[in-house]
Order: structure tokens, then C-alpha cells, then sequence
């Protein structure tokens, strides 16, 4: 689609992680669903993992496309085969792998003058793409993967300082300038925010936020009727160009749809299926941390403990150690898979829109959504915990007798229901976002329309 005919092409260059891989591929089929040429920009050991739902989507007939660049690891001194941030083990990989991403410039530069598209929508964590995009007069649109909220809030403490105003690390402070008077503490903020240190990833941040200044804007992975203040917050106050087009996971029409991103699951999708079915509308608790986050031994324990306790049903996602082994005698208690025979099992892949949530922040920007989700939406509890701890938690930070206290209180109970009732309310709105007439459709029009006028 687009004026005179022409078919706009858009590049989606996705940061290489899953958790940035999986909403930008998402992004890039539904914007092809609705006639739009697009080109996932990837490495070769990261195609894979959403190869097979780009050739479904491909096979409906639509105008999609996977191009790989070469993963400059040898040349940032990283081991051969290390293309992901899930094969970045060290700090000192860290600084490598950061090094490795800017290397891409040249090579996606090269792509870029052979295909000359429309529009790249290139992850936070590519700056260096918006003057990329500069040498061939192509608008660079910045996406983070987070909401409206998120953005404000980090921009209000990043702009405001509110957390070098106060006289201990546990003192809330109220963000400036931010609507609904959202109330932090300085350690619930990023420790790079909190410590005012200088290092590779700080670096890396202050050149994305500069790069997405001279960007031609942004495109946010959310619904206008989720956050009405914050999205016009982001767009009236802090003067973003933001397009809303999300959520852009309902281009997944089917489990085989919603199954085929990412990582492959360590347990048969039927045979979870199957299970659930066996069982009660709304009466299993669903445990995931992400792609990335890992917990020390000792908390795992502390939480197989609270879920055993609570007497709910569940399925708890346990990402295997680096040696890719699960060695579950290091921390589930003596006989719990005997006593959990029928109650729990785990998985990787069950959708979760609409459903209230349990939120337990651990790094980036995750306690401005607990936020979100707890103060703003009034669809979620807080677990309890105080502190931003990074991705690798290596000390316990809650009890178990926590853990049994915020699961029994999202499954039974007045409040319970109340919470589940707004999150089904919410997921119903989502939907109506995306379809024709909605909010999100008529963002995704005028962004197109935008970029076709745009074309010299």
C-alpha cells in the first residue's frame, strides 16, 4: 500500500535478542498482512528462529523476507557462533558483543544501497541505524519494545533527577512531570541510572536516546486505549513522533502461529495443550521470567516452595543453565514433582493477553511496568520485591511465604476477580485497536501514509 500505487518497503532490523526478535518479527508480519513489503534484517545463526513462521506467512501471500548480514564476532574478539545475547555469559563478552553490533553499520549500509526500502525500523540498540539510514535519505523509526509508560517514565527520571533529591536508597519519591503521581525509590531504578556511572552500556544508551532525537520517530508496540495519558504524554509533552501500533502479537492467529518465534520448547506443544484443557477456565498460574533473566539456585527453591504452598495449578518455565541442563536436585524441594504430579507442569509457549499478572521486576525498565500493571491498569500484583538486581539474581530476594501471598491473591478472591475482569476488558480492547476503525489500525494508516509522502 501507498500513493500512486507504489508498495512501501520497510526494513525491520531487531536487536539479537528474543525478547526484541520476537514483537519485531511480529511487527513486520502484521504490517505485511496489511500489504506492505517487508524485510526482517538478521544474522544467519538468529534466522532460524522465526524462519519457519515468516515461510507460513510467506505461503498466505504476503510479501515478506528474511536477508542476513554476516555477525561480526571474530572481528570484536567473541568466539565463533556467539550472534545472541543468550550466548553472552560475562561482562567482558558484554563489552565485545556491544562492539560486534556497531561493526553491523558497514554491512547493513551495504544492504541498504543494494535495496534502498522506504523506512527502517531499527531496534533502540542500533544508534549508529539512524545515520545509516541519513546517507540514503531514509526515515529511521526507533523501536524499544515497551510502552508508552516505560518511555515517560525513564525520560522524566532521566530529564528530572528526582532520585539524587532524596535522602535514602528506600524513600519514595514521586517522578516529575509524569501523569498519576507514580511513585519510585532509588533502588527500583536501573543501577546505571541510580549509580551515575559511566561504562560501555551507559555509553550505548545516551547514544540511542540522541539517535532517537534525530530519528524520524518512533513506533511503540501498544494501544492508545491502554495508556491514554502516557501516549499522549510521550507524544504533547515530550515531543516524540510515536506511532501506536501494537499489540502486534495478534498477527499470531494459532498456537503453530505463537509457537513458532523464538527458542524451541523443551516439552511437546500438544502434550501441554493437552493438559490444559484438562483443566478449569482461569485456574493455572503461568510462570516465565523471559529469555534472559536467571536466578540463583536457592530463589528457585524459594519459589517451587510459595507454588506448592498456594495449592494453585501451574505452568512455570525454568531456563537451562549454560550447560543446558536443568539440574533440578540443585533446587526443586525433596518430592515436589511427586506431590506436583497433576498440578504443575512446564513450557515455554502460552499466550497471556488479558490475564491479570504477578510482577517480579528484576532489570531494564521493569519496575516502571510493574507500575503499569499494578498502579495504572489495576490488572496485576507486585510480588514485593524492593530492588533492581540486573539480569543474573544470585541471592534470594523473596521468601517463599511471599510468593504463596501474591499467587493466592491473583487467583481467589474478590480482588482476584475484580483484577482478571479488567485484564479481559483490556484484552478485548486490544484487539478492537488492531482491527479496521481501530485506534492502532488508523496509526498504522497515517504512519504509512506518512512514509509514502516521504518518498523523493
Amino acid at each position: 500500500m501507498g500513493s500512486l500505487g507504489h508498495q512501501v518497503h520497510i526494513f525491520f532490523f531487531p536487536f539479537l535478542a528474543h525478547g526484541h526478535m520476537i514483537p519485531s518479527v511480529d511487527m513486520a508480519k502484521l504490517f505485511a498482512s496489511r500489504g506492505v513489503k517487508t524485510t526482517i534484517i538478521t544474522t544467519p545463526l538468529n534466522a532460524p528462529f522465526f524462519s519457519k513462521t515468516i515461510q507460513k506467512t510467506k505461503d498466505l501471500g504476503f510479501d515478506i523476507d528474511i536477508q542476513t548480514i554476516k555477525f561480526p564476532a571474530a572481528e570484536a574478539g567473541l568466539p565463533e557462533g556467539c550472534e545472541n545475547t543468550e550466548a553472552v555469559l560475562t561482562n567482558e563478552m558484554t563489552k565485545k558483543f556491544i562492539v560486534a553490533t556497531t561493526l553491523l553499520q558497514e554491512p547493513f549500509e551495504k544492504v541498504l544501497q543494494e535495496i534502498h526500502p522506504d523506512c527502517i525500523v531499527a531496534d533502540m540498540f542500533f544508534p549508529w541505524a539512524t545515520d545509516a539510514a541519513a546517507k540514503f535519505g531514509i526515515p529511521r523509526l526507533v523501536f524499544h519494545g515497551t510502552s508508552n509508560f516505560a518511555l515517560c517514565a525513564g525520560e522524566c527520571v532521566r530529564l528530572y533527577e528526582p532520585h539524587k533529591k532524596v535522602s535514602s536508597d528506600f524513600e519514595p519519591f514521586v517522578v516529575p512531570s509524569l501523569p498519576g503521581d507514580i511513585k519510585l525509590t532509588r533502588k527500583q531504578l536501573p543501577g546505571y541510572v541510580r549509580e551515575d556511572v559511566e561504562d560501555d552500556f551507559t555509553k550505548l544508551l545516551k547514544t540511542s536516546k540522541e539517535s532517537e532525537l534525530r530519528s524520524f520517530g518512533v513506533v511503540v508496540n501498544s494501544f492508545y486505549e491502554l495508556e491514554p495519558a502516557y501516549a499522549d504524554h510521550h507524544r504533547k509533552v515530550l515531543g516524540r513522533r510515536a506511532w501506536n501500533v501494537g499489540p502486534v502479537s495478534v498477527c499470531n492467529r494459532d498456537i503453530e502461529d505463537k509457537s513458532g518465534r523464538g527458542k524451541e520448547a523443551s516439552i511437546d506443544q500438544h502434550e501441554c495443550l493437552k493438559w490444559l484443557d484438562s483443566k478449569k477456565l482461569n485456574s493455572v498460574v503461568y510462570i516465565c521470567f523471559g529469555s534472559m533473566a536467571s536466578f540463583a539456585a536457592s530463589q528457585l527453591k524459594e519459589m517451587a516452595t510459595g507454588l506448592e504452598a498456594s495449592g494453585q495449578q501451574f505452568i512455570w518455565v525454568v531456563r537451562r543453565n549454560k550447560n543446558g541442563k536443568e539440574d533440578m536436585e540443585d533446587w526443586l524441594p525433596e518430592g515436589f514433582e511427586e506431590r506436583m504430579e497433576g498440578k504443575g507442569t512446564d513450557y515455554k509457549r502460552v499466550g497471556t493477553p488479558g490475564k491479570p499478572m504477578i510482577t517480579w521486576p528484576l532489570f531494564a525498565e521493569q519496575f516502571y511496568n510493574e507500575k503499569l500493571v499494578t498502579d495504572v491498569l489495576r490488572t496485576g500484583v507486585a510480588v514485593g520485591v524492593k530492588e533492581w538486581v540486573g539480569v543474573h539474581g544470585d541471592h534470594v530476594t523473596l521468601k517463599s511465604e511471599a510468593i504463596e501471598k501474591a499467587v493466592t491473591r491473583i487467583m481467589v478472591g474478590v480482588e482476584a476477580d475484580e483484577k482478571r475482569s479488567r485484564a479481559r476488558e483490556l484484552g478485548e480492547t486490544a484487539r478492537k485497536a488492531v482491527e479496521k476503525g481501530g485506534s492502532s489500525f488508523s496509526d498504522f494508516n497515517a504512519l504509512i501514509e506518512e512514509l509514502s509522502r516521504h518518498r523523493p
